[in-house]
């Protein structure tokens, strides 16, 4: 039986913030800049697997998320936009590196996926 972890409910909301973050926070240089577009893509993806992790637990979803939060640590330095929009920067560094956590949270209490060998099987 599966029971949702709070990681999950965690992740949910940090993708929420990430996406909606471009329209009221100072620090983005306008809602149509590519740390904007970064923000709303990469929230969405992890508001999704968020979500979908929340309806049934893979263990690929955390990796996904994992993958996503290294990306949003160092997308300000990848994109450019470290220097010019600097409230972004540490938007997108500080919650990835809550991603991050969360996601290797999850990874390390979730049980693992077991394949399971009937005794009579031959090789």
């Amino acid at each position: 039986m599966y029971t949702r972890r709070w990681q999950d409910w965690v992740l949910l909301i940090l993708g929420i913030w990430l996406f909606v973050s471009p329209f009221w926070m100072a620090g983005y240089a306008s809602t149509e800049g590519v740390s904007a577009w970064n923000s709303y893509i990469f929230g969405v993806l992890v508001v999704a697997f968020a979500w979908a992790a929340l309806a049934a637990y893979r263990r690929w979803e955390e990796w996904v998320e994992l993958a996503i939060g290294i990306w949003l640590v160092i997308s300000p330095f990848v994109l450019t936009f470290y220097r010019a929009e600097r409230g972004a920067a540490w938007n997108h560094i500080i919650l990835g590196v809550l991603v991050v956590m969360g996601a290797l949270w999850a990874l390390a209490t979730s049980p693992r996926e077991q394949i399971r060998v009937r005794p009579d099987a031959s090789v």
